[in-house]
């Protein structure tokens, strides 16, 4: 068996605001775990306790992401500016 390799190259990654996106899911995230809080009781009951706490779980790891995403703007707007070049 051959190994496959593309015949083209890949896109340029497309480049967004990266932290209103992670931000929008991190708040997301966390209003779906204040919205199940009231039904703790029935989660429990039916065993479906691990979706509170995948809420949670997201919302935790999308602060993490915040930060990280917040540092990595910061560092390349950074860059741009010793390169003297201007970042939108």
């Amino acid at each position: 068996m051959t190994k496959w390799t593309p015949r083209h190259e890949a896109p340029a990654p497309l480049e967004g605001n990266v932290v209103a996106t992670i931000t929008g899911g991190t708040v997301l995230w966390f209003v779906l775990f204040l919205v199940q809080l009231p039904f703790y009781g029935w989660f429990d009951a039916h065993g479906h306790l691990w979706w509170l706490w995948t809420c949670l779980a997201g919302a935790g790891l999308g602060c993490i992401g915040i930060w990280y995403v917040r540092r990595r703007d910061a560092a390349l707007r950074r860059e741009a500016a010793a390169a003297g070049g201007t970042r939108s």
